[in-house]
């Protein structure tokens, strides 16, 4: 069946106007990973958490005892959890319905709104602390997937590198300004008569307004490029999408480059948010670095990386995509073994985090880019679904491997290098890749559906 679809010139990709906007949506919601996940929300609910706990340090769910400080993981594995079962289906819905926008309009008012409800996190709220953060989080995940679908959209083959790479270094920007605004007035909070607890409160409501206000930008300015289509007579929406999915196995099944870089990516990856995850661990316990000033290298992290974004760009136009990640995962592992046998000091830590940085950006927006081709035109959502989930659903090898590593040889060092392990298999599989063939598949794809 052919899509109906609307005038040529509102299909033309590479319109400056639209990709903006487009972009303009990473910087909104950056706001939520970097002021929400990174800084405030973890040591804020596990405080409200510590005070209602017992003298054993419990809290209870259910009649089910929680250690107090383990709430805030425990609302990001669920939040995850949720990720892996919904974004499929949704992705799915998707591309059937043609409602990419609309989804992308209400799962960011969602998950903006559910942060701005953390206003309201006060004491003894920890259980509805918990369940917003769920909420919002999985509603990023699902926006984020319809966003990423766009990029083959909105952006020609030749330049999806240097789009993809705009988006993720205005991310970046966006982060870190907000994060900025956040600590000074934190900074300030007493010579502005504000309590500890407000201000967090005040930081994690901006999030949410920054997130919903700048998204209106990209709504206005993104264009829904089919006619929407109804769910036929006798079926549902979740019958739809689970007969999608079956269709987007089966392609998958006869697309073995883009199954393995897929598989190649949730090595990596892994790997890359690991490193995300225990970089402040590490910098606290081994460095002995204190809060100030993580959050300090955590906001250069984003600079540099902004910069990143865009040196990776121009290092994919000039030696190809696929080269430029396996620079980037060549980089991962050296940062890695020096973190093991040569750091020292906390300017040499410093600096590691500016190379980790540089490296950050590149590897994250090329290989967005790069899968990007590899999607048969129409299942856009469905495929960034899938790689939504190697990007946070599977995120569990790296942590396993560093606590293993630190249990076994007694030292955060040692789980830092038994990183290398994913860097280095993940770009062994990364050099097999035809990414060629993958299109080739791809395109011939497209064909039995269009």
């Amino acid at each position: 069946m052919s899509n109906s679809t609307l005038p040529q010139h509102d299909d033309a990709p590479n319109n400056r106007r639209e990709i903006f906007g487009w972009a303009m949506y990473d910087w909104a919601n950056s706001a939520f990973s970097v002021t929400v996940i990174s800084v405030f929300l973890g040591p804020y609910l596990t405080s409200i958490a510590k005070a209602a706990a017992d003298p054993n340090g419990l809290i209870y769910f259910l009649g089910v005892p929680i250690k107090f400080d383990s709430l805030f993981v425990y609302a990001t594995s669920m939040s995850v959890l949720l990720q892996v079962f919904f974004l499929p289906l949704l992705g799915a819905l998707a591309d059937y319905s043609h409602l990419r926008k609309t989804l992308l309009q209400l799962f960011c008012t969602i998950g903006a709104g559910a942060t701005a409800g953390l206003i309201f996190l006060s004491d003894g709220w920890h259980w509805f602390g918990a369940a917003l953060f769920i909420v919002a989080n999985l509603s990023f995940g699902a926006s984020v997937v319809f966003y990423n679908a766009y990029l083959p959209d909105i952006a020609s083959a030749s330049e999806r590198d240097r789009v993809s790479s705009f988006g993720w270094g205005l991310g970046y920007l966006g982060g870190a300004l907000l994060l900025l605004l956040n600590l000074a007035f934190f900074t300030f909070r007493d010579a502005l008569g504000v309590e500890t607890s407000w201000a967090v409160r005040i930081c994690l409501l901006s999030a949410g307004v920054w997130w919903f206000g700048f998204a209106q930008l990209s709504f206005a300015r993104l264009r829904s490029r089919y006619a929407v289509r109804a769910v036929p007579a006798g079926d549902t929406a979740w019958s739809v999408s689970f007969n999608q999915l079956k269709t987007t196995f089966r392609d998958l099944r006869r697309s073995p480059d883009t199954l393995k870089y897929l598989v190649a990516y949730l090595l990596y990856n892994d790997g890359v948010q690991t490193v995300i995850a225990t970089a402040s661990v590490f910098g606290s316990e081994e460095m002995k670095m204190d809060s100030s000033e993580l959050i300090l290298v955590i906001l250069m992290v984003q600079v540099v990386a902004f910069v990143g974004s865009f040196l990776f760009g121009w290092l994919a136009e000039h030696f190809g995509t696929k080269s430029s990640i396996a620079l980037s995962l060549v980089v991962w592992s050296a940062i890695v073994i020096y973190a093991w046998s040569f750091l020292q000091t906390t300017a040499q830590f410093w600096a590691m985090a500016a190379a980790v940085a540089l490296v950050l950006g590149g590897t994250q927006a090329l290989s967005r880019s790069l899968f990007s081709q590899m999607i048969p035109k129409g299942r856009e959502a469905e495929y960034f679904s899938l790689y939504e989930i190697s990007d946070r659903g599977t995120s569990w090898i790296g942590p396993l491997l560093f606590g293993l590593a630190n249990q076994l040889f007694g030292g955060l060092r040692y789980g830092l290098l038994s990183l290398a392990v994913l860097f280095v298999s993940g770009l062994a599989l990364l050099l097999l890749v035809n990414v060629e063939q993958a299109m080739r598949d791809a395109f011939s794809a497209s064909e039995e559906v269009s």
